[in-house]
C-alpha cells in the first residue's frame, strides 16, 4: 500500500470516528445545558422574557409574521441550506475534489443526525404562548433551523473562501453571520423556540464542524500539506489547480 492510500485510509477512519465521538459527546453536553436552563432562574427568565417581548411585537401584525416565515422557511430554511450543500458536493465531485466533497457531505449529515438525536433524548417542549402566530412539530432543543444554518454556512464558507478575492473575503463572513443570527431571531420571534434552543443549535453546529474540520486538517498533514486557517478555507489549492495531491512513492 502506497503513502497516498494509507493517508486516505487514515482520513476516512478519522472522519468516521470523529463524527461518532461528536455525536456521543453532544448528548451529555446538551443534557447539561437543558438542566441549567430548566433550573437556573436567570436563564429561565431570559427565555421567557425574550419570547414574551417578541411575541407581543409580532402579534397583530400578520405582514411581519409572513416576512418572518418566508425567511425562516425559504431563505434560511433547512431545505434551502441542505440543497446548497448538496449542490456544493456535486460541484466538488465534478472537480474531482473527492475528499473535500466527502468532508462537506459528512459534516452536513453528521450535523443533522446529531441534532435529531439530541432532540429526541432531551424531549424539551416548545414554547406555549397565548395566541400563537406559528406552530412547529417535534421537540424544541436544540433548534434544528439554527444548527442546520450553522453547519451549512460553515461548510460553504470553508470550501468556497479560496475562490473569493482576498479583498472581498469579509463579505461571505458577514452574509454567513447574518444568516445564522437571522434564522435564530425568526425562530424566537415566531414563538417556536426559546433563546436557549437557538444558542444550543449554534453551539452544537460549531462543535460538529470543528470536529470534522480537524479530521480534514489531519489528512492534509498526512500528505504533507501545510495547515490552514479558517480565513483561508480548508483547501486553498482548490483555486485553479487539481485539489487532490499527487500520488507519493510507494512505502517500502
Amino acid at each position: 500500500m502506497n503513502r497516498r492510500s494509507r493517508a486516505d485510509a487514515r482520513f476516512g477512519a478519522r472522519l468516521v470516528v470523529t463524527s461518532a465521538a461528536t455525536a456521543v459527546a453532544a448528548v451529555p453536553f446538551s443534557l447539561a445545558l437543558v438542566l441549567v436552563e430548566s433550573q437556573w432562574g436567570p436563564l429561565l427568565r431570559l427565555d421567557q422574557g425574550a419570547a414574551g417581548r417578541l411575541h407581543r411585537a409580532v402579534l397583530g401584525h400578520p405582514g411581519w409574521v409572513r416576512v418572518l416565515e418566508f425567511f425562516t422557511q425559504v431563505v434560511w430554511g433547512p431545505l434551502t441550506m441542505r440543497l446548497l450543500v448538496a449542490a456544493l458536493v456535486v460541484w466538488l465531485l465534478r472537480r474531482r475534489a473527492w475528499r473535500l466533497a466527502a468532508w462537506a457531505a459528512c459534516t452536513a449529515t453528521a450535523g443533522g443526525l446529531v441534532g435529531l438525536l439530541v432532540k429526541n433524548v432531551v424531549e424539551r417542549a416548545r414554547p406555549h404562548l397565548p395566541d400563537p402566530v406559528a406552530h412547529a412539530p417535534g421537540f424544541s432543543f436544540p433548534s434544528g433551523h439554527a444548527m442546520t444554518a450553522t453547519t451549512s454556512c460553515a461548510v460553504l464558507l470553508l470550501v468556497l473562501l479560496p475562490l473569493v478575492p482576498r479583498a472581498w473575503r469579509a463579505l461571505p463572513w458577514v452574509l454567513a453571520a447574518a444568516s445564522v443570527l437571522g434564522v435564530g431571531f425568526t425562530r424566537v420571534a415566531l414563538g417556536v423556540h426559546w433563546v436557549s434552543d437557538v444558542v444550543g443549535g449554534w453551539l452544537l453546529g460549531i462543535a460538529v464542524v470543528t470536529a470534522t474540520a480537524f479530521a480534514f486538517e489531519a489528512w492534509r498533514s498526512d500528505v504533507g500539506r501545510r495547515r490552514t486557517t479558517p480565513g483561508q478555507g480548508l483547501e486553498p489549492e482548490l483555486v485553479g489547480a487539481d485539489p487532490e495531491p499527487p500520488a507519493g512513492p510507494p512505502l517500502r
